[in-house]
């Protein structure tokens, strides 16, 4: 029945896995894998699965996730087919899947400054909404104007206000069977010699201090008020720690790569033993950016 329905409204598959849908290369299988060609198709999807009590998740780049080994019994919806853009003027339109990185070379060469913080992330307008996600004192916070949201059966505009964004948070965290769906995001024109060059500027500061080489899930840890998760990692000696090939990276701490076909459980076990140690010698929680799911 439910492989059925989802044939009807979008590209069906029964063999994914999420190892192969997830940058960090880490999960089990997917019982149901849809992609819808468009909004309508994806509003359609929804309230079918929410009307019948059926789980669901959705995934954009799957670039700030770990998922457990044992089978998702329930549907992942994929918003990769949701990938049109248009530049309007002073501000561009962007659907949920349109890749970020790919974005912000397209409005470097108009000469439209927005995304350049975000350059290097490898994820999704609708991921880098949901989590605020930012770098180098810029976040999603400070360029978008609006989202549209699948809420409630209906699309809806949340302007930045109502999006209540805070340091790697906004209301859709609180809300999690809600879907961006897109966003409207501020522009500026400036040169573009001085876009590409501060563009450049930060890809090559992550290829320097992130091990970009590695499959990860990006930084591990959010960090804590006046300090940073990486000092405090080193600081109990967990730089370079190895579990059953998961691995503290001995260039950034403050990320867990898999080296060697490591699982989500090892990967969580040693996100659990620095949580314990840090809190120990520190007295600080940290608090996990990465999300984990079905584990």
């Amino acid at each position: 029945m439910i492989r059925e329905f989802l044939e009807l409204h979008g590209e069906y598959h029964d063999d994914k896995y999420f190892r192969d849908l997830t940058t960090v290369k880490m999960g089990g299988h997917i019982a149901h894998f849809v992609m819808p060609e468009n909004k309508q198709e994806l509003k359609v999807i929804v309230n079918y699965l929410k009307t019948n009590r059926i789980p669901f998740k959705v995934l954009g780049n799957g670039s700030n996730l770990i998922c457990g080994e044992s089978e998702y019994e329930g549907v992942v919806i994929s918003l990769k087919k949701l990938n049109a853009y248009e530049i309007r003027n002073d501000e561009v339109y962007a659907e949920a899947g349109v890749m970020v990185p790919a974005l912000a070379s397209v409005l470097a060469k108009e000469g439209y400054s927005c995304l350049e913080f975000a350059a290097g992330i490898p994820g999704c307008i609708g991921g880098l909404v949901y989590m605020n996600a930012g770098a180098y004192k810029g976040s999603m916070a400070d360029v978008v104007i609006e989202v549209e949201v699948l809420k409630d059966g209906e699309l809806i505009w949340l302007n930045n206000d109502e999006m209540h964004f805070s340091y790697r948070r906004s209301i859709l965290q609180d809300h999690p069977r809600w879907v961006v769906v897109s966003a409207r995001l501020k522009l500026k024109k400036k040169p573009k010699e001085q876009i590409e060059e501060l563009m450049a500027d930060r890809l090559r500061r992550r290829r320097d201090t992130q091990p970009l080489d590695k499959a990860s899930a990006g930084s591990c840890f959010r960090n804590p008020d006046n300090d940073f998760a990486w000092k405090l990692i080193d600081g109990i000696g967990y730089r370079g720690f190895s579990l059953n090939g998961v691995c503290v990276s001995e260039k950034h701490s403050n990320f867990i790569v898999n080296e060697n076909g490591g699982k989500a459980e090892d990967y969580m076990n040693i996100v659990y033993q620095i949580q314990d140690k840090v809190k120990e010698k520190y007295g600080v929680k940290l608090v996990m950016e990465v999300e984990k799911f079905n584990c």
